[in-house]
């Protein structure tokens, strides 16, 4: 990853309904949840959650599938690795030892999320 595709990552979950969906669907992982559902549990209108949904698709952060007459989101585990790898090699390149607690930290405590 360079920094123009770190920024533009950034910027898709840097509003609030991309990141609650994000988030969602990080919970729903490895099954994905349909469009609709997305829509119904954050309270959002379809035309609205599908937009949002491409911005985090075109990013990286979500895949999708047909299933049916349904779309079938995922989030993009991988991408999310490579965004902290990213951010712990590039930020600490030359001092380590600054991103000591950082890794530790992930390698320690399993990723959890709290449901709002």
């Amino acid at each position: 990853m360079d920094i123009k595709n770190i920024t533009d990552s950034f910027g898709a979950l840097a509003q609030e309904t991309r990141l609650k969906a994000f988030r969602l669907l990080v919970r729903y992982e490895p099954e994905g949840l349909p469009a609709g559902e997305i829509a119904r549990q954050l309270v959002v209108p379809h035309n609205t959650m599908s937009a949002h949904l491409s911005v985090l698709s075109r990013a990286g952060w979500v895949t999708s599938r047909r299933q049916s007459r349904s779309v079938i989101y995922r989030a993009n585990l991988g991408h999310m690795q490579q965004t902290l790898d990213f951010l712990i090699r590039d930020c600490c390149a030359g001092h380590p030892e600054v991103c000591v607690p950082f890794i530790a930290a992930f390698n320690e405590s399993p990723l959890t999320d709290s449901k709002e």
